[in-house]
């Protein structure tokens, strides 16, 4: 703002300069008398003024939308960091407390299964058979039969 003044300062005084010089030279018929050129210097002068005032003005009201701008750009990327913070310490509880290794079920063939119980069968038979024995000998009760074998699946 002080160089405008500066600068609209030295015009007018130029201005005067150019008033001083014409008088001092003479005119001629075809040109306007000295107080008139005076006058036109001064308009010139003040039209060159308000411009500069005017370009002075846009460009403060340019700085303060640019300086507005930064601040917005400034807090959005604040914004995104303490979103990516968030979704990394949520991806960081998620990661630790999930199962390192999964448990396995293992599906027996029907042959294996059919085995199995066949085995867990038989061996329910051979016990009673032996409990049966034993008390005819022994004379005593017979003795209590064995659970039976859970069914696999």
């Amino acid at each position: 703002m002080e160089g405008l003044m500066r600068k609209s300062s030295k015009l007018v005084g130029l201005a005067g300069a150019v008033l001083a010089l014409s008088l001092l030279a003479g005119c001629s018929s075809n040109e306007p008398d000295p107080a008139q050129r005076a006058v036109n210097a001064a308009n010139r002068a003040d039209g060159a003024a308000a411009r500069a005032e005017a370009a002075s003005q846009k460009s403060s009201q340019a700085a303060a939308q640019a300086q507005a701008a930064a601040s917005r750009v400034e807090q959005a990327a604040s914004d995104a960091k303490a979103a990516a913070d968030r979704a990394e310490a949520i991806a960081s509880k998620t990661m630790s407390s999930a199962p390192r290794h999964r448990a396995r079920r293992h599906r027996r063939s029907a042959e294996e299964s059919g085995a199995a119980a066949g085995a867990a069968a038989g061996a329910e038979a051979g016990a009673a058979a032996g409990a049966d024995a034993g008390a005819a000998a022994g004379g005593g009760a017979p003795a209590p039969a064995p659970a039976p074998a859970p069914a696999t699946p």
